[in-house]
């Protein structure tokens, strides 16, 4: 681990970050409770000094993250696992690995292995960007206070799917009719598409006018006669192809 630097989010007392110092990670550790900081601050002085182990106080959503960080490992409220997730997205960055303790039935919508009713918007947005490894179910007895769920361990791995299926299509556009399509899971898509994105217009290029047209193009296509939790994500590529073909 000497040429990783690890960006912990939600670092507590520390006890993840002495194992990961101990492994040989740098380490820069967000937390957004004062009194766990000054707790680092204290435990972790030579680390600190040594320019080892960088302390972030405040959010992890919006706070400053360093450019050159390889890794992420979270152990965070679930309740800001999406929002997490969404800005690893958003900012693509650089990463080997990402390590989550998340909520189970959180981590089977993100695999969309437990059959169609997990497939949505979170797994298929995933997808595009990473290979998902299910780990270790995690017991409430695990913590205390003890919640009312199982945790799941969740390993992300990089991958750039769109380059290696060779296509072209607008992130954006593919993540917004996924949305819309799961809005109502049971209607087709022929139905749930007959309206644009809200948020089309913020896709350079696109406006209702070209998606009219290219709904009414795609209209008697196979695809838009099925409901969306039926469609594989190649079956979301290819109908994403076929309206921005328009």
């Amino acid at each position: 681990l000497n040429d990783v630097h690890v960006l912990e989010i939600g670092c507590g007392p520390g006890t993840l970050t002495r194992y990961l110092l101990h492994a040989g990670a740098r380490v820069t550790a967000i937390e957004i409770d004062q009194g766990s900081i000054e707790h680092m601050k204290l435990q972790f002085e030579p680390e600190i000094s040594n320019n080892r182990l960088s302390l972030i106080e405040g959010d992890a959503l919006v706070a400053p993250w360093p450019d050159d960080i390889t890794a992420i490992v979270a152990n965070i409220p679930y309740q800001i696992s999406s929002p997490l997730l969404e800005r690893i997205q958003r900012d693509r960055l650089a990463l080997s690995a990402i390590v989550l303790l998340v909520q189970d039935e959180f981590a089977n919508r993100m695999t969309m292995q437990a059959g169609p009713m997990d497939r949505g918007p979170l797994g298929m947005s995933l997808w595009l960007d990473f290979e998902i490894e299910l780990g270790r179910k995690v017991p409430p007895s695990c913590f205390s206070p003890q919640p009312q769920i199982h945790s799941r361990l969740v390993r992300l791995s990089p991958v750039n799917r769109l380059d290696s299926l060779g296509t072209q299509i607008d992130r954006r556009l593919f993540r917004q009719i996924v949305s819309q399509c799961f809005s109502d899971r049971r209607r087709k898509l022929r139905n749930l598409l007959k309206r644009p994105p809200r948020r089309l217009s913020r896709i350079p290029g696109w406006h209702r006018e070209r998606w009219q047209q290219a709904i009414a193009r795609v209209h008697e296509h196979p695809l838009m006669d099925t409901r969306p939790e039926m469609l594989e994500p190649t079956d979301w590529i290819s109908l994403c192809e076929l309206i921005s073909a328009v």
